[in-house]
């Protein structure tokens, strides 16, 4: 008996075997399904295949059917009149042999037995010459001497059915009504079984005696007609179902090539390739499809072209404005700041003037900047100065920026931050102003309630969640607030004076990272942004180490599914109540 270890060795190899064979299986499945699903001119194929097959296995079993009746009908039908004209010479040879016997002697020698004769005449050639092809036997079963048989017939080949069945029948059923049944009959000699038409019926003589003659026809050839029949039907159905498979998948190729180049040249238009067209062949539909495309493309290219000119002349306005502006921003700003220096010696309305005067231009020149940084991004033109950080350390400066805004609206920092490092290759800069975006964010959203801000690692990326408890977003507005100036409550002010463009500059600083600026909300729940960046500049993100919705409302999501309502009794009033 073999050790335990060598037992568990086993079934582990087994296991390893049949996982390795499932795990084909389905790679095998799975890449049969994706071809099926992508080739038109697979499904056509097949469904015709299917539908053909169909077609021919119901006719072949119709036609072979009915050939097989008609063979065995006919067959049946001239075996049963050549039985009936056998029984009538032997009735007739055996009534001449009682007249013979009544007869006085003559002193001849003796006639033959007549019924050897007929024997030989029923069972000899035809008259074309030919053997007839089946034997006879006749039974007396009062006088066994008296019995014939032809060839190697013995009555032991006589089956039991149709005998029982003629010793019923005696002198009950008329000679020209005999009873038919077919049988694999072993004849003596032969190693196989034949199909055999078995025909008995009953001679009765004038003296009162019964003969039992039986015939034997083997459908030997018959059997072999059938078969060479069904044959000839199995090969001319494949052959069909082949010729109907090759002119449908020429059908369909006709049909699927145009098809598969105009997918083709829609994928190279779609990638920027506006100078992709169809080659136009003859004025069929296909022809007109192809037409119909290239001046679909042409029409593409000219409006995009027109969209790129108008967003070329837009973002260079943008940027002239921007740059023309910073010089008389500059002397109004220096003429601001000695107003504002000097407003102790104003009158008070003069002296609240400067004050908004100031907080406005600062305004003013964050809104600049921020223009001028959007026209850097549709430009093409921003870069990102790369270098190796840890991502704690940022999140403590950009803190640290917003604590003074924090404590102007009362609101507190909850930090969960990892102990151990979180290096990644990022733009400090930029990543420190994707984050204070979202604090100063979460500080005018979340209504003086705590900010949750949490860092987490993994082997490919560092996240960052900005978590508040105020008014939160409504469904569909996860992608709208990345929208430049785009707010939420058009009505509801700015109360930190921003620009409107922050989370869009932040969204587009993340995608220059190759990284994830998603955004999370319910209405009375708060918000939680999420920032996903891969720890190496150009590796492609496949997940984050954070849950961008926060777990304390994953948490409840599940506990409220897996609650069961329980229907409690009727009130007076016929409403019933669901508790959870």
């Amino acid at each position: 008996m073999p050790p335990p270890k060598t037992k568990r060795f086993r079934r582990r190899t087994l296991r390893q075997i049949l996982g390795g064979v499932r795990r084909r299986a389905r790679r095998a499945a799975g890449t049969v399904r994706r071809v099926w699903r992508r080739s038109l001119q697979l499904q056509v194929v097949t469904s015709t295949l299917v539908i053909s097959v169909t077609v021919v296995v119901v006719l072949g079993v119709f036609l072979s059917d009915q050939i097989n009746k008609s063979v065995i009908t006919g067959r049946q039908d001239a075996a049963a009149g050549e039985a009936f004209a056998d029984r009538v010479q032997i009735a007739d040879a055996l009534n001449q042999e009682l007249d013979d016997q009544a007869k006085p002697a003559s002193g001849k020698n003796a006639p033959a037995d007549p019924l050897d004769a007929v024997m030989e005449t029923i069972t000899g050639s035809g008259d074309d010459g030919s053997k007839k092809r089946y034997e006879v036997l006749v039974l007396n079963p009062a006088s066994p001497g008296r019995s014939r048989a032809s060839g190697n017939v013995m009555p032991a080949n006589v089956p039991e059915p149709l005998q029982q069945w003629l010793h019923r029948q005696v002198e009950k059923i008329p000679n020209d009504k005999p009873y038919l049944h077919k049988a694999y009959i072993k004849f003596t000699g032969e190693s196989q079984s034949r199909l055999t038409l078995v025909i008995g019926g009953l001679v009765s003589v004038d003296g009162g005696a019964t003969y039992e003659v039986y015939h034997f026809f083997p459908f030997s050839e018959e059997e072999q007609m059938l078969s060479n029949v069904r044959l000839a039907i199995v090969v001319v159905g494949f052959g069909l179902v082949l010729l109907l498979a090759a002119i449908a998948s020429l059908v369909t190729r006709q049909v699927v090539s145009p098809v598969r180049l105009a997918r083709q040249a829609a994928e190279r238009l779609a990638s920027g390739k506006l100078d992709e067209r169809l080659r136009v062949r003859g004025e069929d539909d296909l022809a007109r499809l192809a037409a119909s495309f290239n001046e679909m493309a042409g029409n593409l290219a000219l409006k995009i072209h027109q969209l790129e000119e108008l967003s070329q002349v837009q973002r260079q306005f943008v940027s002239d404005v921007s740059h023309e502006l910073r010089t008389p921003l500059t002397t109004v700003r220096m003429a601001a700041d000695l107003l504002y220096d000097a407003r102790e010696d104003f009158e008070p309305m003069a002296a609240r003037s400067a004050e908004l005067m100031q907080a406005q231009l600062e305004r003013f020149e964050s809104m600049l900047a921020d223009l001028l940084e959007i026209s850097r991004y549709d430009a093409g033109a921003a870069t990102l100065d790369l270098d190796s950080v840890d991502v704690r350390d940022v999140v403590l400066r950009a803190i640290g920026d917003s604590e003074a805004l924090a404590e102007r609206h009362n609101t507190r920092f909850e930090l969960r931050l990892p102990n151990e490092p979180c290096m990644a290759e990022v733009d400090n800069r930029r990543v420190e102003r994707i984050l204070r975006n979202l604090l100063f964010n979460a500080i005018e959203h979340g209504e003086g309630k705590d900010v949750v801000v949490t860092v987490g690692a993994d082997r490919d990326a560092v996240a960052v969640a900005v978590r508040d408890h105020g008014i939160g977003l409504k469904p569909g507005e996860e992608t709208l607030v990345f929208d430049r100036f785009w707010r939420a409550d058009p009505s509801r002010a700015r109360t930190i004076g921003g620009t409107g463009l922050g989370l869009a500059i932040s969204r587009e600083d993340a995608t220059l990272h190759g990284g994830w600026l998603q955004a999370w909300g319910q209405p009375g729940e708060g918000t939680q942004f999420r920032l996903t960046l891969p720890r190496d500049a150009g590796a492609d993100l496949k997940g984050s180490p954070l849950p961008l919705v926060p777990p304390e409302i994953e948490m409840r999501r599940t506990w409220r599914g897996q609650m069961t309502p329980v229907l409690l009794p009727a009130t007076g009033d016929g409403a019933g109540h669901d508790e959870d």
